[in-house]
Protein backbone atom coordinates (compact mmCIF):
# COMPACT_ATOMS: atom_id res chain seq x y z
CA UNK A 1 0.00 0.00 0.00
CA UNK A 2 2.82 1.86 0.67
CA UNK A 3 4.52 1.79 -2.28
CA UNK A 4 1.09 2.78 -4.06
CA UNK A 5 0.74 5.76 -2.57
CA UNK A 6 4.83 6.57 -3.25
CA UNK A 7 4.43 5.49 -7.44
CA UNK A 8 1.15 7.94 -7.50
CA UNK A 9 2.68 10.85 -5.81
CA UNK A 10 6.25 10.69 -8.15
CA UNK A 11 3.36 10.47 -11.28
CA UNK A 12 2.33 13.65 -9.67
CA UNK A 13 5.14 15.79 -9.48
CA UNK A 14 6.28 14.61 -12.46
CA UNK A 15 3.01 15.70 -13.87
CA UNK A 16 3.49 19.09 -12.13
CA UNK A 17 6.71 19.94 -13.78
CA UNK A 18 5.39 19.14 -17.30
CA UNK A 19 2.74 21.71 -16.72
CA UNK A 20 5.48 24.06 -15.61
CA UNK A 21 7.62 23.96 -18.34
CA UNK A 22 4.60 23.95 -20.54
CA UNK A 23 3.63 27.03 -18.92
CA UNK A 24 6.84 28.51 -19.20
CA UNK A 25 7.35 27.82 -22.62
CA UNK A 26 7.25 30.15 -25.20
CA UNK A 27 4.29 30.24 -27.89
CA UNK A 28 5.43 29.55 -31.34
CA UNK A 29 5.60 31.64 -33.65
CA UNK A 30 3.85 31.55 -36.68
CA UNK A 31 6.32 30.54 -39.98
CA UNK A 32 6.52 33.80 -42.67
CA UNK A 33 6.18 32.86 -45.94
CA UNK A 34 9.36 32.97 -48.22
CA UNK A 35 9.32 36.22 -50.55
CA UNK A 36 12.80 35.63 -51.61
CA UNK A 37 10.95 34.75 -54.85
CA UNK A 38 10.23 38.39 -55.63
CA UNK A 39 12.70 39.62 -58.50
CA UNK A 40 12.56 43.10 -56.72
CA UNK A 41 14.77 43.64 -53.77
CA UNK A 42 13.76 45.78 -50.36
CA UNK A 43 11.43 42.91 -49.15
CA UNK A 44 11.02 45.48 -45.74
CA UNK A 45 10.10 48.36 -47.66
CA UNK A 46 6.97 50.00 -46.50
CA UNK A 47 5.49 51.70 -49.46
CA UNK A 48 2.32 51.21 -50.23
CA UNK A 49 2.66 49.89 -53.75
CA UNK A 50 5.34 47.31 -52.66
CA UNK A 51 3.03 46.25 -49.36
CA UNK A 52 -0.16 45.73 -52.03
CA UNK A 53 2.31 43.58 -54.01
CA UNK A 54 3.51 41.48 -51.53
CA UNK A 55 -0.13 40.87 -50.10
CA UNK A 56 -0.84 39.62 -53.81
CA UNK A 57 1.73 37.27 -53.88
CA UNK A 58 0.86 36.07 -50.19
CA UNK A 59 -2.13 35.48 -50.98
CA UNK A 60 -1.40 33.58 -54.87
CA UNK A 61 0.48 31.19 -52.46
CA UNK A 62 -2.32 30.37 -50.53
CA UNK A 63 -4.38 29.47 -53.31
CA UNK A 64 -6.44 32.71 -53.13
CA UNK A 65 -6.10 33.78 -56.51
CA UNK A 66 -9.57 36.59 -56.56
CA UNK A 67 -7.78 38.08 -53.55
CA UNK A 68 -4.43 38.50 -55.23
CA UNK A 69 -6.32 39.79 -58.84
CA UNK A 70 -8.04 42.57 -56.53
CA UNK A 71 -4.84 43.22 -55.07
CA UNK A 72 -2.60 43.96 -58.12
CA UNK A 73 -5.34 45.45 -60.03
CA UNK A 74 -5.55 47.88 -57.25
CA UNK A 75 -2.05 48.38 -57.40
CA UNK A 76 -2.15 49.05 -61.31
CA UNK A 77 -5.33 51.68 -60.78
CA UNK A 78 -3.93 53.88 -57.67
CA UNK A 79 0.00 53.77 -58.43
CA UNK A 80 0.28 53.89 -62.64
CA UNK A 81 3.89 55.46 -62.09
CA UNK A 82 5.00 52.22 -59.87
CA UNK A 83 7.98 50.12 -60.31
CA UNK A 84 5.96 47.22 -59.48
CA UNK A 85 4.03 47.95 -62.68
CA UNK A 86 5.26 45.75 -65.10
CA UNK A 87 5.59 42.91 -62.71
CA UNK A 88 1.83 43.35 -61.32
CA UNK A 89 0.81 43.25 -64.68
CA UNK A 90 2.53 39.90 -65.25
CA UNK A 91 1.45 38.56 -62.30
CA UNK A 92 -2.41 39.17 -63.01
CA UNK A 93 -1.71 36.39 -65.44
CA UNK A 94 -0.21 34.02 -63.16
CA UNK A 95 -3.19 34.11 -61.29
CA UNK A 96 -5.36 32.88 -63.94
CA UNK A 97 -2.65 30.49 -65.21
CA UNK A 98 -2.50 28.64 -61.63
CA UNK A 99 -6.09 28.44 -61.40
CA UNK A 100 -6.29 26.40 -64.18
CA UNK A 101 -9.52 25.30 -66.41
CA UNK A 102 -10.29 26.31 -70.05
CA UNK A 103 -11.42 29.39 -69.23
CA UNK A 104 -8.85 30.80 -66.83
CA UNK A 105 -6.44 29.57 -69.02
CA UNK A 106 -7.59 31.32 -72.19
CA UNK A 107 -8.02 34.33 -69.69
CA UNK A 108 -3.85 33.78 -68.70
CA UNK A 109 -3.33 33.85 -72.30
CA UNK A 110 -5.30 36.67 -73.41
CA UNK A 111 -3.12 38.88 -69.81
CA UNK A 112 -0.17 37.63 -71.86
CA UNK A 113 -0.34 38.94 -74.76
CA UNK A 114 -1.59 42.08 -73.66
CA UNK A 115 1.43 42.23 -71.73
CA UNK A 116 3.98 41.43 -74.64
CA UNK A 117 2.12 44.39 -76.53
CA UNK A 118 2.81 46.73 -73.53
CA UNK A 119 6.24 45.17 -72.67
CA UNK A 120 7.98 44.23 -75.87
CA UNK A 121 11.73 44.41 -75.08
CA UNK A 122 11.98 43.91 -71.35
CA UNK A 123 12.85 40.16 -70.41
CA UNK A 124 9.80 39.35 -69.10
CA UNK A 125 7.82 39.21 -72.17
CA UNK A 126 9.96 35.98 -73.15
CA UNK A 127 8.57 34.72 -69.80
CA UNK A 128 5.20 35.94 -70.99
CA UNK A 129 5.55 34.14 -74.30
CA UNK A 130 6.93 30.92 -72.92
CA UNK A 131 3.61 30.89 -70.40
CA UNK A 132 1.42 31.38 -73.15
CA UNK A 133 2.92 28.13 -74.80
CA UNK A 134 2.53 26.32 -71.87
CA UNK A 135 -1.23 26.60 -71.21
CA UNK A 136 -1.21 25.01 -74.51
CA UNK A 137 1.40 22.16 -73.92
CA UNK A 138 -0.85 21.35 -70.80
CA UNK A 139 -3.97 20.65 -72.26
CA UNK A 140 -2.01 18.78 -75.05
CA UNK A 141 -3.77 15.63 -75.97
CA UNK A 142 -2.71 11.73 -76.64
CA UNK A 143 -1.41 11.53 -80.15
CA UNK A 144 -4.49 9.38 -81.15
CA UNK A 145 -6.64 12.31 -79.97
CA UNK A 146 -7.46 16.09 -81.26
CA UNK A 147 -3.47 17.49 -81.94
CA UNK A 148 -4.77 21.31 -82.22
CA UNK A 149 -2.98 22.29 -79.25
CA UNK A 150 -0.37 20.71 -79.96
CA UNK A 151 0.07 22.49 -82.62
CA UNK A 152 -0.55 25.71 -81.13
CA UNK A 153 2.23 24.99 -78.60
CA UNK A 154 4.78 23.72 -81.25
CA UNK A 155 3.81 27.69 -83.29
CA UNK A 156 4.09 29.41 -80.11
CA UNK A 157 7.30 27.87 -78.73
CA UNK A 158 8.98 28.28 -82.11
CA UNK A 159 8.07 32.03 -82.25
CA UNK A 160 9.14 32.53 -78.32
CA UNK A 161 12.42 30.95 -79.48
CA UNK A 162 12.89 33.47 -82.69
CA UNK A 163 11.53 36.23 -81.15
CA UNK A 164 13.90 36.02 -78.21
CA UNK A 165 17.15 34.36 -78.56
CA UNK A 166 19.56 35.72 -75.99
CA UNK A 167 16.57 35.05 -73.25
CA UNK A 168 17.57 32.42 -70.46
CA UNK A 169 14.54 30.20 -71.51
CA UNK A 170 15.39 29.58 -74.67
CA UNK A 171 16.66 26.07 -72.94
CA UNK A 172 13.91 24.96 -71.67
CA UNK A 173 11.51 26.12 -74.39
CA UNK A 174 13.69 23.69 -77.18
CA UNK A 175 13.36 20.63 -74.37
CA UNK A 176 9.06 21.86 -74.47
CA UNK A 177 9.45 21.81 -78.53
CA UNK A 178 11.04 17.83 -78.47
CA UNK A 179 8.97 16.77 -76.37
CA UNK A 180 5.88 18.49 -78.73
CA UNK A 181 7.40 17.44 -81.76
CA UNK A 182 7.48 13.79 -80.33
CA UNK A 183 3.64 13.74 -80.32
CA UNK A 184 3.24 15.01 -83.30
CA UNK A 185 5.66 12.72 -84.89
CA UNK A 186 4.22 10.22 -83.24
CA UNK A 187 0.70 10.97 -84.27
CA UNK A 188 2.18 11.10 -88.04
CA UNK A 189 3.53 7.31 -87.31
CA UNK A 190 0.29 6.07 -86.02
CA UNK A 191 -1.42 7.33 -89.07
CA UNK A 192 1.43 6.02 -91.73
CA UNK A 193 1.50 2.89 -89.95
CA UNK A 194 -2.31 2.87 -90.63
CA UNK A 195 -2.30 2.90 -94.30
CA UNK A 196 0.67 0.89 -94.97
CA UNK A 197 -0.70 -1.70 -93.14
CA UNK A 198 -3.46 -1.26 -95.57
CA UNK A 199 -1.23 -1.19 -98.76
CA UNK A 200 -2.15 2.17 -99.22
CA UNK A 201 1.68 3.14 -99.76
CA UNK A 202 0.80 6.78 -101.79
CA UNK A 203 -1.03 7.93 -98.45
CA UNK A 204 1.37 6.05 -96.28
CA UNK A 205 4.53 7.64 -97.92
CA UNK A 206 2.57 11.11 -97.13
CA UNK A 207 3.30 10.83 -93.70
CA UNK A 208 6.25 9.40 -93.49
CA UNK A 209 7.96 11.39 -95.64
CA UNK A 210 6.56 14.35 -93.17
CA UNK A 211 8.06 12.67 -90.87
CA UNK A 212 11.08 12.30 -92.28
CA UNK A 213 12.13 15.82 -93.22
CA UNK A 214 9.99 18.03 -90.49
CA UNK A 215 10.94 15.42 -87.21
CA UNK A 216 14.58 14.42 -87.50
CA UNK A 217 14.82 13.56 -83.77
CA UNK A 218 11.37 11.55 -83.34
CA UNK A 219 12.27 8.67 -81.16
CA UNK A 220 11.13 5.83 -83.87
CA UNK A 221 13.06 7.90 -86.98
CA UNK A 222 14.89 4.68 -88.03
CA UNK A 223 11.26 2.94 -87.88
CA UNK A 224 10.00 5.46 -90.37
CA UNK A 225 12.80 5.53 -93.26
CA UNK A 226 12.42 1.31 -93.25
CA UNK A 227 8.45 2.07 -93.48
CA UNK A 228 9.42 4.18 -96.41
CA UNK A 229 11.54 1.81 -97.86
CA UNK A 230 9.01 -0.93 -97.49
CA UNK A 231 6.66 1.29 -98.89
CA UNK A 232 8.17 2.18 -101.80
CA UNK A 233 9.40 -1.91 -102.34
CA UNK A 234 5.27 -2.89 -102.09
CA UNK A 235 5.02 -0.21 -105.04
CA UNK A 236 7.93 -2.28 -106.77
CA UNK A 237 5.58 -5.39 -106.13
CA UNK A 238 2.89 -3.68 -107.39
CA UNK A 239 4.35 -3.02 -110.80
CA UNK A 240 5.13 -6.71 -111.46
CA UNK A 241 1.58 -7.71 -111.20
CA UNK A 242 0.50 -4.32 -113.18
CA UNK A 243 -0.47 -5.03 -117.03
CA UNK A 244 1.99 -3.22 -118.21
CA UNK A 245 5.03 -3.38 -121.26
CA UNK A 246 7.89 -6.04 -120.41
CA UNK A 247 10.89 -3.22 -120.68
CA UNK A 248 8.37 -0.72 -118.92
CA UNK A 249 7.75 -3.08 -116.20
CA UNK A 250 11.95 -3.43 -115.12
CA UNK A 251 12.12 -0.11 -115.44
CA UNK A 252 9.89 0.84 -112.92
CA UNK A 253 10.47 -1.62 -110.90
CA UNK A 254 14.30 -0.44 -110.91
CA UNK A 255 13.19 2.60 -110.11
CA UNK A 256 11.15 1.54 -106.96
CA UNK A 257 13.45 -0.47 -105.78
CA UNK A 258 16.35 2.54 -106.02
CA UNK A 259 14.07 4.41 -103.87
CA UNK A 260 13.83 1.66 -101.40
CA UNK A 261 17.38 1.20 -100.92
CA UNK A 262 18.38 4.96 -100.69
CA UNK A 263 15.97 4.67 -97.61
CA UNK A 264 17.29 1.80 -95.65
CA UNK A 265 20.55 3.26 -96.37
CA UNK A 266 20.01 6.37 -94.66
CA UNK A 267 18.82 4.38 -91.47
CA UNK A 268 22.48 3.05 -91.14
CA UNK A 269 24.19 6.71 -92.21
CA UNK A 270 21.69 8.48 -90.09
CA UNK A 271 21.33 6.44 -86.74
CA UNK A 272 23.59 3.95 -86.81
CA UNK A 273 23.55 3.30 -82.91
CA UNK A 274 19.09 2.90 -83.24
CA UNK A 275 17.40 0.02 -82.03
CA UNK A 276 16.33 -1.30 -85.88
CA UNK A 277 19.42 -0.44 -87.81
CA UNK A 278 20.45 -3.91 -88.08
CA UNK A 279 16.76 -4.37 -89.79
CA UNK A 280 17.81 -1.98 -92.50
CA UNK A 281 21.21 -3.64 -92.97
CA UNK A 282 19.15 -7.05 -93.53
CA UNK A 283 16.71 -5.66 -96.11
CA UNK A 284 20.10 -4.19 -98.50
CA UNK A 285 21.45 -7.11 -98.03
CA UNK A 286 18.49 -9.22 -99.08
CA UNK A 287 18.00 -6.54 -102.07
CA UNK A 288 21.58 -7.52 -103.58
CA UNK A 289 22.61 -3.52 -102.38
CA UNK A 290 25.66 -2.04 -100.84
CA UNK A 291 25.87 -1.66 -97.14
CA UNK A 292 26.98 2.00 -96.38
CA UNK A 293 29.18 2.77 -93.17
CA UNK A 294 28.29 5.44 -91.68
CA UNK A 295 30.58 8.16 -90.44
CA UNK A 296 32.31 8.91 -86.75
CA UNK A 297 30.66 11.81 -86.56
CA UNK A 298 27.05 10.39 -86.96
CA UNK A 299 28.12 7.35 -84.54
CA UNK A 300 28.71 10.34 -81.91
CA UNK A 301 25.64 12.43 -82.85
CA UNK A 302 23.06 8.65 -82.57
CA UNK A 303 24.79 7.81 -79.95
CA UNK A 304 23.79 11.17 -77.65
CA UNK A 305 20.54 11.34 -79.02
CA UNK A 306 19.84 7.29 -77.55
CA UNK A 307 21.37 7.82 -74.56
CA UNK A 308 19.67 10.82 -73.94
CA UNK A 309 16.20 9.33 -73.77
CA UNK A 310 14.52 8.10 -70.86
CA UNK A 311 13.30 4.11 -71.03
CA UNK A 312 9.36 3.30 -71.10
CA UNK A 313 8.82 1.59 -68.36
CA UNK A 314 5.39 -0.15 -67.11
CA UNK A 315 4.69 2.60 -64.29
CA UNK A 316 4.83 5.07 -67.56
CA UNK A 317 2.45 2.93 -69.84
CA UNK A 318 0.03 2.78 -66.83
CA UNK A 319 0.00 6.13 -66.42
CA UNK A 320 -0.51 6.95 -70.23
CA UNK A 321 -3.80 5.12 -69.61
CA UNK A 322 -4.71 6.82 -66.63
CA UNK A 323 -4.21 10.67 -66.99
CA UNK A 324 -5.11 13.07 -69.84
CA UNK A 325 -1.92 14.32 -71.42
CA UNK A 326 1.06 12.39 -73.74
CA UNK A 327 3.90 10.30 -72.35
CA UNK A 328 7.14 11.96 -73.96
CA UNK A 329 9.74 10.11 -71.67
CA UNK A 330 10.94 8.92 -75.00
CA UNK A 331 11.52 12.47 -76.25
CA UNK A 332 15.38 13.49 -77.13
CA UNK A 333 17.12 15.88 -74.51
CA UNK A 334 19.83 16.56 -77.00
CA UNK A 335 20.07 18.41 -80.76
CA UNK A 336 18.47 21.22 -82.08
CA UNK A 337 14.46 20.71 -82.99
CA UNK A 338 12.85 22.29 -86.36
CA UNK A 339 12.34 25.80 -85.80
CA UNK A 340 10.87 26.21 -89.56
CA UNK A 341 8.23 24.30 -90.42
CA UNK A 342 8.86 22.99 -94.14
CA UNK A 343 6.37 21.90 -96.86
CA UNK A 344 4.42 18.85 -95.97
CA UNK A 345 4.34 15.75 -97.91
CA UNK A 346 1.12 15.38 -99.66
CA UNK A 347 -0.31 12.45 -101.35
CA UNK A 348 -1.24 14.22 -104.47
CA UNK A 349 2.77 14.98 -104.82
CA UNK A 350 3.27 11.11 -104.52
CA UNK A 351 0.84 10.24 -107.18
CA UNK A 352 2.38 13.24 -108.98
CA UNK A 353 5.46 11.74 -108.80
CA UNK A 354 4.73 8.13 -109.35
CA UNK A 355 2.76 9.14 -112.85
CA UNK A 356 6.24 10.92 -114.34
CA UNK A 357 8.49 7.95 -113.10
CA UNK A 358 5.79 6.12 -115.35
CA UNK A 359 5.95 8.36 -118.32
CA UNK A 360 9.86 8.37 -118.17
CA UNK A 361 10.02 4.63 -117.92
CA UNK A 362 7.66 4.44 -121.07
CA UNK A 363 9.51 7.73 -123.12
CA UNK A 364 13.33 5.84 -122.71
CA UNK A 365 14.36 4.92 -126.18
CA UNK A 366 11.75 7.24 -127.96
CA UNK A 367 13.04 10.61 -129.73
CA UNK A 368 12.14 13.76 -128.18
CA UNK A 369 8.79 14.93 -129.71
CA UNK A 370 8.61 17.81 -132.30
CA UNK A 371 7.59 21.29 -130.61
CA UNK A 372 4.14 21.75 -131.80
CA UNK A 373 3.32 23.62 -135.60
CA UNK A 374 2.59 27.32 -134.84
CA UNK A 375 -1.10 28.19 -136.73
CA UNK A 376 -1.83 31.07 -138.54
CA UNK A 377 -4.11 33.43 -136.70
CA UNK A 378 -7.42 33.93 -137.90
CA UNK A 379 -9.94 36.74 -139.00
CA UNK A 380 -11.45 37.60 -135.57
CA UNK A 381 -8.66 36.25 -133.17
CA UNK A 382 -6.17 38.69 -131.54
CA UNK A 383 -2.65 38.85 -133.25
CA UNK A 384 -0.20 36.40 -132.19
CA UNK A 385 2.75 37.40 -130.52
CA UNK A 386 5.38 35.04 -132.59
CA UNK A 387 4.24 36.58 -136.13
CA UNK A 388 4.86 39.92 -137.40
CA UNK A 389 2.12 42.14 -137.32
CA UNK A 390 0.49 43.83 -140.75
CA UNK A 391 -0.65 47.08 -141.65
CA UNK A 392 -4.25 48.00 -141.49
CA UNK A 393 -6.36 49.03 -144.57
CA UNK A 394 -6.63 52.31 -144.88
CA UNK A 395 -10.41 53.53 -146.04
CA UNK A 396 -11.06 57.05 -148.01
CA UNK A 397 -14.09 58.14 -150.00
CA UNK A 398 -13.60 57.52 -153.37
CA UNK A 399 -13.30 61.06 -155.65
CA UNK A 400 -15.92 59.76 -158.20
CA UNK A 401 -19.30 57.94 -157.18
CA UNK A 402 -19.07 54.12 -158.14
CA UNK A 403 -21.96 52.90 -156.02
CA UNK A 404 -19.82 51.75 -153.74
CA UNK A 405 -19.08 54.24 -150.99
CA UNK A 406 -15.24 53.10 -149.94
CA UNK A 407 -12.24 51.96 -151.95
CA UNK A 408 -9.13 50.41 -150.66
CA UNK A 409 -5.67 51.78 -151.47
CA UNK A 410 -2.36 50.75 -150.76
CA UNK A 411 -0.94 50.56 -146.87
CA UNK A 412 1.98 52.78 -145.74
CA UNK A 413 4.93 53.29 -147.52
CA UNK A 414 3.58 51.27 -151.14
CA UNK A 415 2.88 52.79 -154.29
CA UNK A 416 -0.54 54.54 -154.60
CA UNK A 417 -3.21 53.22 -156.89
CA UNK A 418 -5.76 55.44 -156.64
CA UNK A 419 -3.84 57.21 -159.92
CA UNK A 420 -3.68 54.20 -161.45
CA UNK A 421 -5.92 53.68 -164.29
CA UNK A 422 -8.22 51.00 -164.33
CA UNK A 423 -6.67 47.53 -165.13
CA UNK A 424 -3.19 48.62 -164.98
CA UNK A 425 -1.30 47.89 -161.61
CA UNK A 426 1.73 49.88 -160.00
CA UNK A 427 4.54 48.53 -159.49
CA UNK A 428 5.56 47.72 -155.77
CA UNK A 429 8.28 49.47 -153.51
CA UNK A 430 11.23 46.99 -152.40
CA UNK A 431 11.96 49.42 -149.65
CA UNK A 432 8.59 49.89 -148.66
CA UNK A 433 8.67 48.64 -144.16
CA UNK A 434 5.13 47.03 -144.67
CA UNK A 435 4.13 45.35 -148.55
CA UNK A 436 0.77 46.26 -150.08
CA UNK A 437 -2.01 43.89 -148.76
CA UNK A 438 -4.84 43.25 -151.15
CA UNK A 439 -5.32 42.69 -154.88
CA UNK A 440 -3.05 44.42 -157.70
CA UNK A 441 -6.07 45.26 -159.56
CA UNK A 442 -8.37 47.78 -157.87
CA UNK A 443 -11.10 47.64 -160.39
CA UNK A 444 -14.65 47.67 -159.02
CA UNK A 445 -17.49 45.63 -160.38
CA UNK A 446 -19.91 47.88 -161.55
CA UNK A 447 -23.24 47.82 -159.45
CA UNK A 448 -25.71 49.07 -161.87
CA UNK A 449 -25.19 45.51 -164.22
CA UNK A 450 -27.75 42.68 -163.24
CA UNK A 451 -26.96 39.13 -162.19
CA UNK A 452 -26.86 36.58 -164.61
CA UNK A 453 -29.33 34.12 -164.92
CA UNK A 454 -28.74 30.68 -164.01
CA UNK A 455 -28.84 27.84 -166.45
CA UNK A 456 -31.76 26.19 -167.11
CA UNK A 457 -31.74 22.49 -167.40
CA UNK A 458 -34.49 20.54 -168.54
CA UNK A 459 -34.80 17.01 -166.57
CA UNK A 460 -36.68 13.91 -167.51
CA UNK A 461 -38.30 11.85 -165.44
CA UNK A 462 -38.22 8.27 -165.37
CA UNK A 463 -40.28 6.45 -167.65
CA UNK A 464 -41.47 9.12 -170.16
CA UNK A 465 -40.57 9.12 -174.08
CA UNK A 466 -38.56 12.36 -174.78
CA UNK A 467 -39.21 11.48 -178.63
CA UNK A 468 -43.25 12.23 -177.45
CA UNK A 469 -44.68 15.49 -176.85
CA UNK A 470 -46.36 15.32 -173.22
CA UNK A 471 -49.24 17.78 -174.63
CA UNK A 472 -51.72 16.99 -177.87
CA UNK A 473 -53.10 19.37 -180.60
CA UNK A 474 -56.46 19.21 -181.32
CA UNK A 475 -57.88 19.93 -184.85
CA UNK A 476 -58.94 23.34 -184.13
CA UNK A 477 -55.05 24.21 -183.11
CA UNK A 478 -55.97 23.89 -179.71
CA UNK A 479 -53.27 22.67 -177.02
CA UNK A 480 -55.02 19.71 -174.38
CA UNK A 481 -53.64 19.09 -171.53
CA UNK A 482 -52.85 15.39 -170.73
CA UNK A 483 -55.45 13.99 -168.11
CA UNK A 484 -54.14 13.91 -164.25
CA UNK A 485 -53.01 10.71 -163.13
CA UNK A 486 -55.43 9.80 -159.69
CA UNK A 487 -53.31 7.39 -158.54
CA UNK A 488 -50.93 9.79 -157.91
CA UNK A 489 -52.56 12.17 -155.25
CA UNK A 490 -53.29 11.58 -151.86
CA UNK A 491 -55.39 9.12 -150.26
CA UNK A 492 -57.53 11.92 -148.87
CA UNK A 493 -58.77 12.94 -152.07
CA UNK A 494 -60.17 9.32 -152.35
CA UNK A 495 -63.85 8.96 -151.89
CA UNK A 496 -64.66 7.66 -147.91
CA UNK A 497 -66.20 4.61 -147.16
CA UNK A 498 -69.54 4.00 -145.59
CA UNK A 499 -71.81 1.69 -143.95
CA UNK A 500 -70.25 -1.67 -143.52
CA UNK A 501 -67.95 -0.87 -146.15
CA UNK A 502 -65.51 0.66 -143.18
CA UNK A 503 -65.00 -2.77 -141.51
CA UNK A 504 -63.46 -4.35 -144.90
CA UNK A 505 -59.61 -3.65 -144.88
CA UNK A 506 -59.23 -4.26 -148.48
Amino acid sequence: MSLKIVTVAVALLFMAGAAAGAATKKKKEKKAYDLNANPLASVQSKQPDKELYDKAMTAMKKGRYDVARLDLQTLLNTYPESEYRMRAKLSVGDTWFKEGGSAALTQAEAEYEDFITFFPNVPEAAEAKMKVADIYYQQMEKPDRDFTNAMQAEREYREMINMFPDSTLVPRAKQRLRDVQEVLGEREFQIGSYYEGREDYVAALARLETIADTYPLYSKSDQVLIGIGDAYAGEAHNIELAPVRGDIKERLHAMYEDKAAEAYAKVITRYPMAPHVEDARDRLVAMNRHVPEPTDAAIAESDAEERSRQPLHFTDKTLDIIKRGPTVVEAVHVGEPTLDDPKRTLAPEISNQNRTMFQDAANVGRPPAAPAALTPTGPNEPPRSDQPSTAPLQMQAPAAGTGVGVEVVNAPNSAPKSDAAPGNTAAADPNAVVKAVGPTNSVLPTAEKPAEAPLQVNDIKPGENPAQPTTQTASNGKTKKPKANLSDESSSKKKKKKGLDKLNPF
